[in-house]
């Protein structure tokens, strides 16, 4: 498969992940950010378990603990507090500093160097990303900013180390995702319920949210993001991470009326320009062992994904 085509596909990812603002704060109950990080992670790896039939081995609980705390069982609690607690798209804008830190990471795990075009792209798509969703008389929440500024940090501490670890000889990333997603889940799980209490009653509108969030957006969109972390650099992945707070103020815009300016329509063009500035460079190599040919169940989800992108559907 080509560079071009695993970008595509793994940008789906953050694309589809830019809908889960406008799923929260419409298709969603109020006030209960774990326990929608929840029900967005546990069923998704629990189903992917019974499709993999694939359980850790030896040192990989550890790591897929680690990964799953990294990736999931921190972000989504995090990603979704900021979600409530700040308005349209300003609960996206904190993510634009990913990159940022994924280069620090990087540095310190990878023993990538930081170059000037790595670290121009993520302060571009950083800069792109805040004219669009910092417009004027958007509301700042002091617990919202440090809650997503700690979603990035994790997020990206989990692609480094997902980047570092790969992933186990004969092992596919469909199984690799679904240890991560119920490790994850299995982390916020009692502290949901010790914050949150029972869960709240549940409308059918309430249920749909919650099975988009699990299926599309989760277990297809991160089977495809750590894919994509095993076939390309760190940086170019979490590049492509601006796409998801862009597809958000899209959203705003086209189901939520919310106005774009000319200001907000120059910020989408400098992120879009960062994230493209991103992808350009040599494939990273693939580690010998760590990538396998896939399963049924991976090229069955793969051409899902490809029959999706064909026909215009962004999850």
């Amino acid at each position: 498969m080509s560079k071009a085509a695993i970008v595509a596909l793994t940008a789906l990812a953050p694309i589809s992940w830019g809908s889960t603002y406008f799923v929260t704060t419409e298709f969603l109950p109020p006030d209960r950010p774990l326990f929608t990080g929840l029900m967005r992670a546990l069923p998704a790896g629990l189903l992917l378990l019974a499709l993999t039939r694939k359980l850790p081995q030896g040192a990989w609980w550890w790591k897929s603990a680690v990964l799953g705390a990294l990736n999931i069982g921190a972000f989504f609690p995090l990603l979704f507090l900021a979600a409530y607690r700040l308005p349209g798209g300003v609960a996206a804008v904190v993510g634009s500093v990913g990159p940022l830190f994924v280069v620090g990471l990087a540095a310190l795990f990878l023993g990538d160097r930081p170059t000037a075009k790595s670290l121009l792209t993520a302060v571009a798509a950083a800069f792109g990303v805040s004219l669009v969703v910092l417009k004027a008389g958007a509301a700042l929440d002091l617990v919202g900013v440090i809650a997503g500024l700690l979603s990035a940090l994790s997020m990206s501490a989990g692609v480094v180390f997902t980047k570092r670890w790969g992933r186990p000889e004969g092992v596919g990333a469909l199984a690799l995702t679904g240890w991560q997603l119920t490790a994850g889940g299995l982390v916020i799980l009692p502290v949901a319920f010790l914050v949150e209490g029972a869960p709240p009653a549940l409308t059918g509108t309430h249920l749909a949210g919650y099975a988009y969030l699990a299926l599309g957006n989760t277990a297809v969109s991160y089977f495809l993001w750590f894919r994509g972390i095993e076939r390309l650099s760190a940086s170019s992945v979490t590049l492509l991470g601006p796409l998801s707070p862009l597809t958000a103020a899209i959203i705003g815009w086209a189901a939520l009326g919310q106005a774009l300016g000319p200001v907000q329509v120059l910020g989408m063009v400098i992120a879009f320009a960062a994230t493209l500035t991103g992808q350009l460079g040599p494939r990273t190599p693939k580690k010998s062992g760590q990538v396998t040919p896939f399963s049924s169940a991976e090229r069955k989800v793969q051409e899902v994904s490809m029959d999706l992108e064909v026909s215009g559907v962004r999850r």
